[in-house]
């Protein structure tokens, strides 16, 4: 997602840490993680323990904040990238 603003992250969110699921490895999460569990990385304060180091997926570091993702509450960030993850997910068709 590109960055269209110089919105920071709001305090205590880690909703991109929790809503999408990760497909690729992260440290202490070897097969990535679902939609909707915290990844292995959340801090108590809800700030990643990886951000900026190189075992950080490159999946994370392409999120940015944004007035649309972040919405004005942790709660609008959860539910519109929840709903983002609904949306992009593989269709599972039975054979």
């Amino acid at each position: 997602m590109a960055c269209q603003s110089e919105l920071s992250c709001r305090d205590g969110c880690g909703a991109c840490c929790i809503a999408p699921s990760i497909t690729s490895p992260l440290p202490g999460m070897p097969h990535g993680k679902p939609a909707g569990q915290p990844c292995a990385q959340l801090l108590p304060d809800m700030r990643c323990a990886v951000f900026g180091q190189p075992g950080r997926p490159a999946f994370c570091g392409g999120l940015r904040p944004s007035a649309e993702m972040c919405g004005n509450s942790r709660d609008a960030a959860l539910h519109w990238l929840t709903r983002l993850e609904v949306l992009t997910a593989p269709s599972t068709v039975a054979a």
